[in-house]
């Protein structure tokens, strides 16, 4: 029993070493919570200050702009599709979604919303024409929007009974990942604040997560499949806490496990990589998962807002505070 142990102990030490981080670039005034990786050699990030940044070269180099008229909006997420074509979302009143077809040079508005109260939280495509944004509630419904032509017009979502938020109920615009779409017609989003629940479907699904403040809750999912889903949070004013930051479902959210070795603290994104392996960031560092987040290591305690695997690659950004941007080399 004794070897046993020790021997597990040596797999995961060595699963949690074979993943080592690269500084790419910082010092930026901007703090970037979107990001979008095409592939190994195109990424895009957003930020604050109206900044955009994008990479043709795999992060070698980089190239910033500040979005005219849009000096000091703060674009918490992004979406792109190519090298010179992306989405970006302004989260609030007005809160805009804008869309270049030329890298960034020129941006059109494609939405625009001035209710008071409006913000926007995150966005997500299931392929290059469909999808969909999430937003606080305005009225007690969670605000929701679709696009079936790649961004170029978005359509609100009629108030349906199963958007309905609770008291204090909201979400985080923390790194664009607390909604994803699960097809080109199902979607599903995680929420915090006073409570915080998974919304799926028709049906709202309470987490375990830790709740019951402002700054509590999950602030994102990550989906291997239409089972299997992960999704973390925490309290953003406790960055060290691991209670009840992180949950496993294999059944769509029928039931809940929390992993034997928890992510070292709070943590605003995760993203599914491969196989069995899954990694998420925050405030004190970044945690990897190679047994489907059962257990989670320590690979580097810098701070990150969000980690985005490629759509079509194998390679795996963050992004931070200061324009910082990382890169995590795998062995």
């Amino acid at each position: 029993m004794r070897l046993f142990i020790f021997l597990q102990f040596l797999f995961y030490c060595n699963a949690s070493t074979s993943q080592t981080l690269k500084i790419l670039t910082s010092g930026e005034k901007t703090s970037i919570r979107g990001l979008s990786v095409v592939s190994d050699k195109i990424i895009w990030a957003s930020g604050s200050n109206g900044m955009i940044a994008r990479s043709i070269d795999g992060g070698n180099s980089w190239k910033w702009l500040r979005v005219k008229g849009f000096e000091k909006t703060d674009f918490r997420d992004i979406e792109a599709f190519d090298a010179t074509t992306a989405v970006i979302m302004g989260i609030a009143e007005p809160a805009y979604i804008l869309k270049t077809s030329d890298a960034g040079e020129t941006w059109r508005v494609v939405y625009e919303n001035k209710t008071k109260g409006m913000f926007l939280d995150a966005m997500d495509f299931h392929d290059a024409e469909n999808g969909v944004v999430v937003g606080d509630p305005i009225e007690k419904m969670f605000f929701i929007a679709r696009t079936f032509d790649g961004g170029n017009t978005w359509r609100e979502i009629t108030k349906q009974n199963n958007m309905v938020a609770d008291s204090g109920e909201a979400c985080f615009a923390s790194s664009g990942t607390n909604i994803k779409s699960l097809s080109k017609d199902e979607i599903c989003f995680v929420s915090g604040g006073l409570r915080s629940r998974l919304f799926i479907k028709d049906k709202q699904i309470d987490l375990p997560m830790i709740q019951g403040k402002e700054s509590t809750g999950a602030n994102s999912i990550a989906v291997k499949n239409k089972k299997n889903f992960i999704v973390v949070g925490g309290d953003f004013n406790t960055p060290d806490s691991t209670t009840k930051n992180c949950y496993v479902t294999k059944n769509a959210g029928k039931t809940w496990t929390a992993p034997n070795i928890s992510p070292h603290g709070y943590r605003s994104c995760v993203e599914y990589l491969e196989k069995k392996n899954w990694i998420t960031c925050g405030l004190n560092g970044i945690n990897y998962s190679s047994d489907n987040g059962n257990t989670w290591h320590w690979i580097s305690k810098e701070s990150f807002h969000v980690v985005r695997k490629a759509k079509y690659g194998k390679a795996v950004f963050l992004a931070g505070s200061n324009g910082k941007i990382g890169k995590l080399n795998r062995f």
